[in-house]
């Protein structure tokens, strides 16, 4: 069963980057990204929120797009990107699994 909320250290760790980038991207994409934020003020990511930072973190780390340039192309051909991910999300878990295969050898 997936969780409703995640924390922004859950969501870090779900891109695999630092607590203080998701903040910072969290702050420069406020039209796409609205963490829920508790009575403390901590932000609450949803599912929806971890694959924007996932797509975001594609295009800025992989892609080598700047923030706004990552802005733009999120706008303009959101799909494109969201397939792009999760493309590479399964490459990754296809290679972890393989990894784990030659190891037990």
């Amino acid at each position: 069963m997936e969780k409703l909320y995640y924390s922004i250290s859950e969501a870090a760790e779900a891109i695999g980057e630092s607590v203080s980038l998701v903040r910072f991207w969290s702050n420069s994409f406020p039209s796409l990204l609205k963490p829920r934020r508790t009575a403390k003020g901590n932000r609450q990511y949803t599912a929806s929120d971890l694959e924007i930072l996932k797509q975001i973190h594609y295009l800025v780390k992989d892609k080598g797009l700047t923030l706004e340039g990552a802005a733009k192309s999120l706008a303009a051909e959101k799909a494109s990107v969201s397939s792009s991910v999760k493309a590479l999300d399964s490459l990754k878990s296809i290679k972890a699994q393989l990894m784990e295969i030659k190891n037990s050898l």
